[in-house]
């Protein structure tokens, strides 16, 4: 089943059964995607890729605003945001283990063939969308980091 669908369908069945939270949350996803198709132009439909991309921004985002509102010792906003980060979570794959980005990681060192810092970029092009959703832009720069530095 198509994302986009999937979506469409959870938000009925949160309609119905009165979970405002997901439903809340649903909505928002499909503002983004409608967004974003009319930034890319005329009859531009986003595919399933694009749409993990956009979840894990706005999971990325919850998160950033959880640590902000915990901060500012305001937990019931913290509370609201980790559980709409919850409902954007069960959209995403499941995320890697350290061990697993660790092995993706070096794989793909080994293959463009690198050893230094500076061609660190190459291999984060190609890491990055390969691994959209399962880990973090951040968690994959200090894996490669460290894997660089361990080959050094």
């Amino acid at each position: 089943m198509a994302l986009r669908e999937q979506l469409s369908n959870d938000m009925k069945a949160g309609m119905r059964s009165r979970d405002m939270n997901r439903v809340s949350v649903i909505r928002l996803l499909f503002s983004a995607i409608k967004n974003k198709e009319i930034e890319k132009g005329k009859d531009a439909v986003l595919g399933d890729e694009a749409i993990l991309a956009l979840i894990a921004t706005a999971a990325k985002q919850r998160r950033e605003s959880i640590a902000q509102y915990q901060q500012a010792g305001r937990n019931e906003l913290a509370e609201k945001e980790s559980r709409e980060l919850q409902v954007l979570l069960s959209y995403l794959p499941e995320p890697l283990s350290e061990q697993a980005l660790r092995e993706k990681v070096e794989a793909a060192i080994a293959e463009a063939g690198i050893t230094e810092m500076k061609e660190m970029g190459r291999v984060m092009k190609v890491l990055v969308p390969a691994l959209r959703g399962r880990a973090e832009g951040d968690a994959i720069r200090r894996m490669l980091q460290s894997c660089l530095q361990g080959n050094a």
